[in-house]
């Protein structure tokens, strides 16, 4: 055999080999499962003015979806670590970016303030992260600003101020005086209630605005009371709403003959303002802990756990993450094909009976229009609220026709 040949055998001899080894080192890496835990973030107001309707109360019901689900998701070894982003925007996108960027987190849930959780969104869209937001209220995060790997789990803007302002009209309430948070939420929610009178031939007579964390709303109630209203409606959260509601009590506005109508009000609100000063109070949610035996059996292990009944935030975190978890069991940790996953698989719980979640990202349920009892109506702790209707997911959030949604395009 001549050396040419000899040659051209030996380096297709080499070759093959080569290709060989690179195949087999390549082998071990395709193969490869992944090992690291799945980490879900909690981003939160710990001690700020919405500590009380998210906080530690969303940490713990994250918690307790984890264990239930048997602490792991499919492979994966379930961690659930916590942040406060104390109602700044830059710190909650920097909290955000750094749990992503170095620590490993697949998923961020609640956020509440819409400052903050539309930064979040931003960063968690661009590194592909899902966002549950369950007690974030601006309707755009499912709107303008939709996203891929976001769903908005417990309720927006307009779902709570239609269903509570729709009733309250039929229900002659035709004049309106709005004290309203000055931000993008009390923004909307005055407009969206506001249109809904105009369109019923009603009037607002007057609105006023106020600042976040406002600790003296005597001046902006005067004005109210001296509007004459039927209607006193605020159009803020949190320890606004509370405060606002002591005030006016403080003030006769009720005494007056005014109703009171709150369009952002929580359980852990009417446990704050204790039924003395909150009877009366109308408000939607989402979610009563008393509503019925499986709501009751949930709410019994939670107030084990935290001394307190949930509110809709905690409820509604724990039945997002519940499904959350089946999207990775299902599908894995990718937040785009988790997300697809929860959007396409129907919702049924102790807190939605018959739930879905959007194109969009909004998650659609039926919502429960309440009113706080008067004292002598309640009749064990936490017996605080009657359901006054329900109202279907059809008729309490924005039509998908109208959705400004870019997602579908």
């Amino acid at each position: 055999m001549s050396f040419k040949l000899a040659r051209r055998r030996l380096l297709k001899a080499g070759v093959g080999a080569g290709a060989a080894g690179i195949m087999s080192a390549l082998a071990p890496v395709r193969a490869q499962t992944r090992t690291r835990p799945l980490r879900m973030g909690v981003l939160t107001d710990m001690s700020g003015p919405y500590s009380n309707i998210g906080g530690p109360g969303s940490v713990e019901a994250v918690r307790m979806a984890a264990e239930d689900f048997g602490g792991r998701a499919g492979d994966l070894e379930i961690q659930v670590v916590s942040g406060d982003h104390q109602n700044k925007p830059d710190i909650g996108a920097g909290i955000a970016r750094r749990w992503i960027e170095t620590e490993g987190i697949d998923a961020i849930l609640d956020v509440p303030t819409s400052s903050v959780a539309l930064a979040v969104q931003h960063v968690a869209r661009d590194k592909g992260i899902a966002t549950v937001f369950a007690s974030a209220a601006i309707e755009s995060l499912t709107n303008e600003e939709c996203s891929p790997t976001s769903i908005q789990y417990v309720y927006d803007t307009y779902s709570m101020a239609n269903v509570t302002a729709k009733a309250t009209i039929a229900d002659g309430g035709d004049t309106w005086f709005f004290v309203t948070a000055d931000y993008g939420v009390g923004h909307f929610m005055e407009k969206t209630v506001s249109n809904l009178v105009s369109a019923s031939g009603g009037k607002v007579l007057g609105a006023v605005r106020a600042p976040l964390d406002t600790t003296d709303f005597s001046s902006f109630l005067l004005q109210a009371q001296a509007s004459k209203a039927k209607i006193v409606a605020f159009a803020n959260a949190g320890n606004d709403t509370v405060t606002c509601i002591k005030q006016a009590q403080e003030f006769g506005l009720v005494a007056g003959g005014q109703r009171l109508v709150a369009l952002l009000l929580f359980l852990s609100d009417i446990d704050a303002l204790g039924l003395q000063a909150a009877q009366g109070s109308l408000f939607t949610t989402s979610f009563y802990w008393d509503a019925d035996e499986e709501s009751r059996n949930w709410s019994t292990k939670y107030f084990s756990r935290m001394k307190r009944m949930p509110n809709d935030v905690q409820a509604g975190l724990y039945s997002a993450v519940t499904h959350y978890l089946k999207a990775v069991q299902a599908v894995g940790p990718v937040g785009t094909d988790a997300v697809r996953w929860m959007k396409g698989n129907e919702i049924r719980d102790f807190y939605a009976k018959s739930g879905r979640i959007g194109w969009n990202g909004r998650m659609y349920k039926d919502m429960y229009l309440v009113e706080a009892k008067k004292p002598a109506e309640s009749r064990k702790p936490w017996d605080y609220l009657k359901v006054v209707r329900t109202s279907p997911a059809s008729q309490s959030f924005r039509p998908e026709t109208e959705s400004k949604c870019k997602l579908r395009t």
